[in-house]
């Protein structure tokens, strides 16, 4: 009997990479809602130079790769996962996404590391690539994120690594780590 492999994809910062910032986006997320009357999932692209030499710099702030890092590759290379790398960083930022490639080795072991070359809306990127690798579970640290994916796909398991200031939001498969979503990924293989 032959056991189907999962196929998990991992964003990049916040889940793949430790982010300390990213603590201020459930701040950001309710700014949008309720000073700019946003009801519509979207995401801001920096324009100018200068908005993207800012947006690079916000981006230096994954400082270093999350624990539980190790043990991605470890299932990876013993076989009980397919992994990933999906992550939505704009196509501008693409050194900064290679750089962190090649630091983490993740090329010799994820099965592909994918990021946002056509500038799509992060959530539609994401649904497209699921989609396209028909992973069975992605993991996701931004709330509004999780929470349009799970509606897009709910016969897939789509988990949230929460932060301090999102922690109470009510979900069944969220986590405050990898290494916790890693405990969870091998109960099911």
């Amino acid at each position: 009997m032959t056991t189907k492999i999962l196929k998990v994809g991992f964003d990049l910062d916040g889940v793949i990479l430790y982010n300390p910032a990213r603590v201020i986006r459930p701040i950001i997320a309710q700014v949008k809602k309720n000073f700019l009357q946003k009801k519509q999932l979207s995401f801001y692209y920096p324009k100018t130079k200068l908005e993207k030499y800012f947006w690079r710099v916000f981006h230096k702030s994954s400082i270093f790769i999350a624990p539980g890092f190790e043990e991605i590759i470890n299932l990876t290379k013993n076989k009980k996962i397919q992994s990933y790398i999906v992550t939505a960083r704009f196509n501008y930022l693409e050194q900064g996404f290679q750089q962190w490639l090649q630091k983490s080795q993740a090329k010799k072991y994820f099965h592909g590391c994918f990021h946002n070359v056509d500038d799509m809306q992060p959530h539609l990127f994401k649904e497209k690539m699921i989609k396209q690798l028909g992973l069975d579970i992605y993991v996701e640290d931004n709330w509004d994120i999780v929470q349009y994916l799970q509606k897009k796909f709910p016969q897939k398991k789509i988990y949230w690594i929460y932060n301090f200031c999102d922690r109470n939001n009510i979900y069944n498969n969220k986590f405050p780590n990898l290494k916790q979503v890693n405990k969870k990924i091998k109960s099911l293989i």
